[in-house]
Formats: C-alpha cells, structure tokens, sequence
C-alpha cells in the first residue's frame, strides 16, 4: 500500500485517473505542501469531484521527492458535503487563459487504498443534510401537500419551486419532509456587495450566482403561515431567516420582528433564528426582544481589514457585527459565525488572534466551520494576498480554540432548541 494518496488528473472528458508517480498534496494559501495519511479521509457519502480546466495540478514524485505538475491532463477538487470541513485546497497551477471556478469548494483529493480521499474531517454529528436521508418521492409528495395546502402563499411557492424542485436546496427539502431546520428567505435586497455573492454577481463579473435572489417581499402572514405547523410539529425544529436565495434579512426586520411575534402568540415550541451578516445591531435588539432564540452571522475573518475587503459593506461596519452578536448574548440567546473556512487564510497567526478577541469581545456560543465556496486563486487575487503569513494549520487552530475555550461548540448547523439547552451532542437519528 502506498504511503500517501496518489495525485488524481482528468483527461476533460468526465474520466478521472490516478497518476501513480506523483503523490497528492494540499494547498493553503498560494503555497503547496504534502499532507500527513491521518489528515486524509476517505470522501464522505454526497461528496463528488470536479476536474479544473486549464490547471495542473501539483504533486510529490514518487521517486525524487521533489513536487511538480501532473502534465497528463487538468487538475481535481472535491466537493465535500456537509458536516465535513476541508483543511487544504487543490494544489494546482492556473494557466493565464483558465476561467474562473464557479462558487464551489475546492478540497484537496487523492486516491488511495483503492478508495477517494480527501483533505477533511467530520465537525458535525447532525446528520440532517446526509444525502442517504433524502427520499426524492416522499420529498414530492410534501411538496405537492405544501402546495396545496397554501396556495396562495407565494413564499412556499419559492421554496418549492426554485429552493427544492430547481436547486434540491437540503434545507428546503427537509422542511418539504416536515423535519428539524425550516428555511425563511425574506429580503430580495442586501446592503453588502460580497465578492462571492452566491445570489447575485454583476455581468461583468466572470463567475454567474449559483441561483437566483428572491424576488419579492414576504408578509408576515405568509411567513407565519407555514413556519407555526412546522415548529408545532416537526422534530427538533428550528425557523431561520436568512438564506442563500436572498440578500440581507435584516432589511427586512419590521416583518420578521412582526412575524416572530405573531408565531410566538400560537407556540413557544421550537427555536427561531436569524442568518445574517449582522449589520443592524438596533435590529438585532429588537428581534431579541420580539422573540429571537439564535444567531449565525456569516464572516470570512474576524480580521476587520478582510472582512471588509470582502463583505464591501454599504452603510454598516465588522464594529456592527461584533455588536450584534453582543446584543443575542445579552438577551440570553444563542450566538454562532458562520466562518468561511479558508486554508491559508483562516489559520493564519494574525487571524487566529483576531478570532481569539472576537470570542472573547461577543462571548460567542459557536463556530460553525463552514467551507468557503470560491474559486482559491480568484479570492486570493482579489484580497490582494501576495506574500504569505505565517499559518498554523486549520486542524491546530481548532484544537488551540479547543483548549483555550472548552465551553464553545463546533459544528456546521444552526442548533436546535434541544442542543442549545444542553444536549449539544444529541443524535438526530434518534
């Protein structure tokens, strides 16, 4: 058996290879480098790979130990799904016409033992986004009953249409199912410009949205409608504002301060939270005090000088972030980053300081280590990343935070009520 995943190469027509002289290597920041066998997994059910035209990838020669590029044909990633945090990035050399990636993550993948490996390891036990928990009849039948149960209701009609029937959403499919996370997208207008906007990106952009915003704006009494069953009934449930078919839903904070209030009138079951790039503290306050049980707000640095080179904030700073995320803890609630995950980046010495602060500053309940889904030599171009920073390693990083902060959780979804209470490492499966 060999010591290391073999590099894997595609001929561009949909057939992948092992290259048995080379070893696959990771990738953190611009810099590539061999990983160790225990960092590699074997690639998780729901998992797939992407072959990356008109890059090459690198690798160890098996006989020389020296890295250099696979030239029988263009490089390969992983996409893995959720639950599973990659710690290294393809390692690839990007030829001057290649086009830009689409918004996907790009995780180092190898082949070894006669199986697909990759660069991860399991943050979550939730087990609510497993592809083999998902029935595509019995998700049509819940559709078809949605439809017909709220006919007139234009935000399930989204949900079933375009989240669960056009972009097999797991969220919406899950809520079609009448189980744990309902998702709630209210806002067709955002007041930041993300470079990596999965929901809109300007024509002249080189990459498309992976989906299309909401169009419209809901009322509160669309929104009540389906989500008081669902909190009424479902497993471990939870309502989240805040998805990826829609801007920011803070702008749209009157209707769910409206929403929350009419939903708490019917059922003080379940939990009801917010996704959110946190700009509005005052916002913020007064969903707490209407009824809001948790937070996500979504970030790629703690560092302000990143996250707003990113973000392009119109009209709100990282200050108003860290505020909002104060303001949850303040009223009891439960506050979590969503934090894009970027090997090179994500656990440099200057973020792992900066993220240090910001657990400490917000008192911060939760890191959910989400993958970042971008094109790794795009973004790195566009933060204007040249020289590289000392890093730490994303495996080590988390378990310093580990050691230092042994009462904040990791994982990759919004908790329920049951977990945020205490039981934090229920099964689902129960």
């Amino acid at each position: 058996m060999n010591s290391s995943p073999f590099l894997l190469y595609s001929d561009g027509k949909g057939n992948i290879f092992e290259d048995q002289s080379l070893y696959a290597v990771g990738r953190a920041g611009w810099d590539a480098m061999p990983v160790e066998l225990d960092e590699w997994i074997a690639l998780p059910d729901g998992g797939s790979l992407y072959e990356l035209p008109g890059r090459k990838a690198i690798g160890i020669d098996v006989k020389t130990g020296e890295m250099r590029l696979c030239e029988k044909g263009w490089a390969v990633a992983a996409f893995i799904p959720p639950a599973h945090t990659g710690t290294y990035i393809a390692a690839f050399e990007t030829a001057a016409d290649a086009p830009t990636l689409p918004l996907f993550c790009y995780t180092a993948a190898g082949w070894y033992d006669d199986a697909f490996y990759v660069t991860a390891l399991r943050i979550e036990k939730d087990i609510r986004q497993e592809c083999s928990g998902y029935d595509a009849v019995k998700i049509e039948n819940g559709v078809e009953d949605f439809l017909k149960n709220y006919p007139n209701n234009r935000l399930v009609n989204h949900l079933a249409e375009k989240c669960c029937r056009t972009y097999t959403c797991p969220a919406a499919r899950n809520m079609f199912l009448s189980r744990w996370e309902c998702p709630v997208p209210t806002s067709p207008a955002c007041n930041a410009n993300c470079v990596g906007c999965i929901s809109f990106q300007p024509e002249e952009e080189s990459i498309p949205s992976t989906q299309d915003r909401l169009t419209f704006k809901p009322t509160a009494a669309e929104i009540v409608e389906f989500t008081v069953p669902h909190l009424m009934n479902a497993p471990f449930p939870i309502v989240s504002f805040g998805q990826g078919c829609e801007g920011e839903p803070l702008l749209m904070w009157e209707t769910i301060r409206e929403a929350i209030i009419e939903i708490r009138k019917h059922t003080p079951r379940g939990s009801i939270n917010i996704n959110t790039n946190g700009s509005m503290p005052k916002a913020v306050k007064a969903l707490c005090e209407a009824g809001l049980d948790s937070i996500r707000v979504s970030t790629n640095s703690a560092q302000k000088t990143w996250y707003e080179k990113y973000y392009r904030p119109n009209n709100y700073a990282f200050e108003d972030i860290v505020e909002s995320l104060k303001v949850v803890n303040e009223f009891g609630g439960w506050s979590s980053i969503n934090y894009f995950v970027f090997p090179g980046m994500t656990d440099t010495t200057a973020e792992y300081e900066a993220l240090r602060k910001l657990i400490k500053q917000t008192n911060l309940k939760m890191i959910q280590w989400r993958n970042f889904n971008i094109d790794p030599d795009w973004y790195l171009g566009r933060m204007g990343i040249v020289e590289e920073s000392e890093k730490i390693g994303i495996r080590e990083m988390m378990q310093l935070l580990r050691d230092e902060f042994p009462d904040l959780k990791f994982g990759y979804f919004n908790p329920p009520m049951e977990r945020i209470r205490g039981d934090f490492e229920y099964d689902l499966a129960k």
